[in-house]
């Protein structure tokens, strides 16, 4: 049962009319491997869009581990350097391409892109927007939008976790571990999350046990808060600690394991950790343990794409409306101009902020204004 409507919730005041199409796109290119001062800004023409695709005229986007690891050429399938990293964002609809629906335009949408997001203007296929509700502001649902889809997706279709079940979320200050522990308590379970010690105020707040993800007893402490063992690990770390993620697990128990953060600065290829993981995740299955292991990858049944876009205009509908209503806060960690991307990078992967380092356009941030939460 979803929470009754928040008085306080952001109402989005932004005019429903289109906004005038500019001439040029201004847009973020990581030109190569490097240190996010490297990040580039350029303009461009304004793309026109083509048979069944809109322009979205940007109103957020976000910094997610993704282009973390896209900078050090460490994302599994990123493309080819340079590029425009951009993960999701919210927009308008400022154009509708030839065979799409008119009355897309000026409507605001969500879409993931995987890249091309960290632009003022973005062309996407329309089939992929997912609308916003009207009174959740763009900074706010971008937190949500590829990280609200992963949580969703991992707890309720990947582990299945239900009231009454214990859950260990590794990293619950960040993006998608914020997003993880409120759908967690929404659905009644009781969570254990790791994190720095400046962070434990804030989790407490949202209902959940920390524990200090430096302790050098850190999974006998998680032990001993769940001695007969928990129903899912969600574990974005990888490396060698995924094993006692695994030991976790009550029988029945599901480890998710969504990434290899522990290996982000480790020189070397980038897939070689992620095949090791799968491995082992294959052989932990193969074995009669009563426990099952998972690589979560939100791309995950692309090839059929109508499937796919129904589950996610269905998943992330329902994380949108439990934002909408009050059931969920949004972590926004900080508003940084799309101009200042290399400064929301440094931000993102300082480890410092809760939540999801949000960019903005230029002219939606105050004069002068900085990290303005």
């Amino acid at each position: 049962m979803r929470a009754t409507p928040s008085p306080t919730a952001h109402v989005d005041t932004a005019p429903t009319a289109p906004a005038p199409a500019a001439p040029y796109v201004t847009e973020v290119v990581l030109p190569g491997v490097g240190e996010p001062e490297g990040l580039t800004v350029r303009r461009r023409a304004l793309p026109a869009p083509g048979p069944g695709e809109a322009l979205l005229a940007m109103e957020a986007t976000g910094v997610s581990f993704a282009e973390q690891q896209m900078r050090r050429g460490k994302y599994f399938d990123q493309p080819p350097f340079p590029f425009v990293p951009g993960y999701d964002l919210v927009g308008r609809v400022a154009a509708a391409g030839p065979g799409t629906d008119p009355g897309l335009v000026g409507g605001r949408f969500a879409a993931l892109t995987k890249t091309g997001g960290w632009a003022s203007h973005t062309v996407v296929p329309a089939a992929d927007l997912v609308p916003v509700p009207g009174s959740v502001a763009s900074a706010d649902a971008e937190t949500l939008v590829v990280n609200g889809v992963t949580a969703w997706q991992m707890l309720h279709r990947t582990a299945k976790v239900r009231a009454g079940d214990t859950v260990v979320v590794l990293g619950a200050n960040g993006g998608v571990g914020s997003a993880l522990v409120q759908l967690a308590r929404v659905a009644g379970a009781r969570v254990l999350g790791t994190a720095s010690p400046r962070h434990h105020d804030a989790l407490r707040r949202l209902g959940v046990t920390p524990v200090d993800y430096r302790d050098p007893e850190l999974y006998a402490r998680l032990r001993g808060l769940a001695p007969d063992g928990v129903r899912a690990v969600f574990d974005h770390v990888g490396g060698e600690g995924v094993v006692e993620s695994f030991r976790l697990l009550a029988p029945g128990g599901t480890l998710v394991s969504y990434g290899t953060a522990s290996t982000r600065d480790v020189a070397g290829s980038s897939k070689a950790p992620v095949l090791k993981l799968f491995a082992r995740l294959a052989l932990w299955n193969a074995l009669p343990n009563s426990r099952s292991a998972h690589f979560y990858n939100i791309w995950a049944g692309r090839r059929r794409p109508d499937a796919f876009r129904a589950r996610l205009r269905t998943d992330l509908g329902e994380v949108f409306a439990l934002l909408a209503e009050g059931g969920l806060t949004p972590q926004v960690a900080a508003r940084v101009p799309l101009s200042r991307a290399a400064e929301a990078l440094r931000l993102a992967e300082s480890g410092t902020v809760t939540g999801k380092v949000v960019l903005v356009p230029d002219d939606a941030d105050a004069p002068g204004g900085h990290h303005r939460p």
